[in-house]
């Protein structure tokens, strides 16, 4: 991802993602902060089809809904996957499980050992198919967390 596709990032994300608004300095401010973690997806014809947005973050703590980060955090434990997006005609085309593969190689970089991510739009079940297994939240700190993400938000790990 590089600057200049920015704006269609906001585009895929406003079809995608339309009931989880994010201010367009969020996905602007993740790349500034760690453009290691963020991607495009294009077809065969150089067409932007999706997008990913990840950086290094804290088990159990994952950023609310359109907060900007200020910094990353220097105790990083995992590679949060902030927004992953792709339009519907690019699903099934094998783009979300060559990104894990992309991302986990950046978190090894990294001395990351954890994919973190909340899953929304009922998307947690392809989550789980890929390896990644539902948080234990015995104290429901991680509940207020998830709160700005809606109701069928799951927050969701996968060691590496």
């Amino acid at each position: 991802m590089r600057p200049d596709d920015l704006d269609t990032v906001e585009r895929i994300a406003a079809l995608v993602h339309p009931a989880y608004p994010e201010s367009a300095a969020v996905p602007r401010e993740r790349l500034a902060l760690f453009a290691e973690g963020c991607f495009m997806a294009e077809d065969a014809a150089e067409t932007a089809v999706g997008y990913a947005v990840a950086h290094p973050g804290l088990l159990g703590a994952p950023p609310a809904l359109d907060t900007l980060l200020g910094r990353l955090p220097e105790a990083a434990d995992c590679l949060y996957l902030h927004d992953v997006a792709m339009l519907s005609l690019a699903r099934r085309g094998g783009f979300g499980r060559a990104l894990l593969g992309i991302l986990g190689a950046a978190a090894a970089r990294h001395g990351l050992r954890h994919l973190a991510l909340v899953a929304v739009n009922n998307s947690a079940p392809y989550w789980r198919r890929h390896g990644f297994a539902d948080r234990v939240d015995p104290d429901g700190a991680l509940a207020a967390d998830l709160a700005s993400y809606g109701g069928d938000a799951a927050y969701l790990v996968a060691r590496l």
